[in-house]
């Protein structure tokens, strides 16, 4: 496989429904790094979120032939599957107990004066979960992981504008949730 390879989105979906083994590296090279971020700011655990990430590599090569692009990018797609996936996972009895269970680590008293900041970010994640899917990629990735609206419509492949528009929207609806 050549490293410099390139392809378009469309050479590389038709390279994929057709199983081609370096289209689905190059893939994966190219986007499991975001998928993962996503991915783990939802679950919160690294050995989780990589598990998840395998899963959702499965689920798109096995599902490759059923995007569209007609509907939107496939960097969109692929990341509405780990999302979807992310929180399938959260929700899972297994995940819910394994959270419980955790053991306090030593960290918690070198912690404990930032306890409201924290329940304060946890009460953020909550409402921004709320939103909708495209407003709480956003806002995740502007908040929670520092990205400008340049690299976040790079990253998304989608217009600077409606990067603009998404963040003022889920802003507002954000103020209205905080506010009730």
């Amino acid at each position: 496989m050549n490293p410099n390879q390139q392809y378009t989105e469309a050479e590389l979906v038709l390279l994929l429904t057709q199983r081609n083994e370096a289209a689905f590296s190059y893939l994966y090279d190219h986007y499991s790094g975001a998928l993962y971020h996503s991915i783990l700011n939802i679950v919160s655990d690294s050995e989780i979120a990589a598990d998840t990430l395998q899963e959702v590599f499965v689920k798109i090569f096995r599902q490759i032939g059923s995007y569209d692009s007609s509907k939107g990018r496939l960097y969109t797609w692929m990341l509405n599957i780990a999302r979807n996936a992310a929180i399938d996972t959260t929700r899972s009895k297994g995940f819910q107990k394994s959270q419980q269970n955790q053991s306090l680590s030593e960290t918690v008293y070198e912690s404990a004066g930032s306890v409201n900041i924290a329940s304060d970010d946890l009460n953020l994640r909550k409402w921004v979960n709320q939103l909708k899917p495209e407003w709480s990629v956003l806002i995740k990735l502007a908040y929670f992981e520092g990205y400008t609206q340049d690299e976040m419509a790079k990253m998304l492949d989608i217009p600077l504008g409606t990067v603009k528009t998404r963040l003022r929207a889920a802003l507002k609806e954000l103020h209205k949730l905080i506010k009730d």
